[in-house]
């Protein structure tokens, strides 16, 4: 199916958000793999492209995502972290290690080898919608950027039209993290703007800001009226949520004299990233009929079955979530006794990779069939939603 056919079609809509976490994303990817099999059913030609119609990352997660709208398996994205990592965090010099931590150069040559250095957000390669969050320090304001033909800014005729920015350079834009790589300088419609990481926004979990943007009509302005955003409903829209590993007890041995400028100024980034990619879970959570998902804190537990502002049966879409947590209590509860958290828990440990991906199948089994079984994946399509 192509982004048009996704568009004009009238049945249920899926959609899939997947966090930022650096080199933890193949932790989500192993995850993404499960669900893959799974809805595949051992047909070798499927690809989540062809179930999902919508997807969104954030950063690491940009990378994925975009991969997976371009038609990749789970396992080809796999081989790109495996065989690029090592590429893509490559240690600066010294002193340019004064502004950002590792050279840009290599991640830019294998986005551009991967997605192509002439193909742009509008390209007919990409099979789904497609949403990437970056955060524009020029205006100091995250932009959320899709290939939707209907968006108010992707008209081929505006100046600035997004559609036609290159592909590589909006995901290299998205996972351009402070003091890891320098910022993506990007022109938009003949104005240079200064892009960092969207995961220093409140979206470095875009769940819920995917649903936003496929439901409201302000996002699909040039759109005939009729159509101007997606249904809701529980049978209607699935939205899917992966999460790169949570560590909530990072910091459990913290003293007050500890917590100095120069250690405020390298947790709060964190702290704040963790806040939100939180709070998007939970409004999901709060405005979606949640089937799967670990418990957000002892207060709210997981929200499964949960009431909140809308009765059961007026929940906007049916939610699903997937992450792993990288403590020693969460890694103990996976059966994964002999991982050290610390080789897991950050961004950028190429070392790590390995028992990442073993966490990232632990975390798999949490995905069930019936977790998917109101909305059929072998080809049927339930009965047809007016938009």
């Amino acid at each position: 199916m192509t982004i048009d056919d996704k568009l004009a079609g009238t049945g249920q809509k899926k959609l899939l958000a997947i966090d930022g976490g650096g080199i933890r994303g193949v932790l989500a990817l192993e995850i993404l793999a499960r669900i893959e099999s799974m809805l595949g059913a051992g047909r070798p030609e499927f690809r989540l492209a062809h179930y999902f119609d919508y997807i969104a990352g954030t950063s690491t997660g940009g990378i994925i995502a975009a991969g997976l709208s371009r038609g990749m398996l789970v396992s080809e994205i796999l081989d790109f972290y495996e065989q690029a990592g090592a590429q893509m965090f490559d240690k600066a010099s010294v002193f340019k290690r004064l502004r950002f931590k590792f050279e840009d150069e290599p991640l830019a040559r294998k986005l551009k080898e991967v997605f192509g250095a002439d193909t742009t957000l509008g390209s007919d390669q990409l099979q789904t919608l497609l949403l990437l969050i970056l955060r524009n320090a020029t205006t100091d304001s995250p932009w959320p950027v899709s290939n939707n033909p209907y968006a108010k800014y992707n008209d081929q005729h505006h100046l600035g039209n997004n559609r036609a920015l290159p592909l590589w350079q909006l995901v290299r834009a998205s996972t351009a993290a402070p003091t890891y790589f320098p910022p993506e300088v990007i022109d938009v419609g003949g104005q240079s703007f200064i892009f960092v990481d969207g995961g220093m926004t409140m979206y470095n979990n875009p769940a819920f800001q995917l649903f936003l943007m496929a439901t409201v009509d302000r996002f699909w302005p040039m759109a005939p009226k009729e159509r101007r955003g997606w249904p809701t409903g529980v049978d209607n829209m699935l939205v899917v949520s992966i999460g790169t590993g949570t560590s909530p007890d990072a910091n459990a041995q913290l003293t007050p004299d500890q917590m100095n400028l120069l250690f405020n100024a390298s947790s709060i980034p964190s702290a704040l990233m963790f806040a939100a990619l939180n709070e998007q879970d939970f409004l999901c959570r709060v405005f979606g009929d949640c089937l799967a998902g670990d418990p957000l804190d002892r207060e709210v537990d997981d929200m499964i079955g949960s009431r909140g502002p809308l009765a059961p049966d007026q929940k906007l879409f049916t939610y699903l979530r997937y992450n792993a947590e990288l403590t020693r209590t969460g890694l103990d509860a996976l059966g994964l006794k002999d991982i050290a958290p610390e080789t897991v828990q950050k961004l950028d440990s190429v070392a790590g990779v390995p028992d990442l991906r073993r966490v990232g199948r632990a975390a798999a089994i949490k995905v069930k069939p019936d977790h998917f079984s109101r909305f059929p994946h072998d080809g049927e399509r339930s009965p047809a939603v007016a938009v």
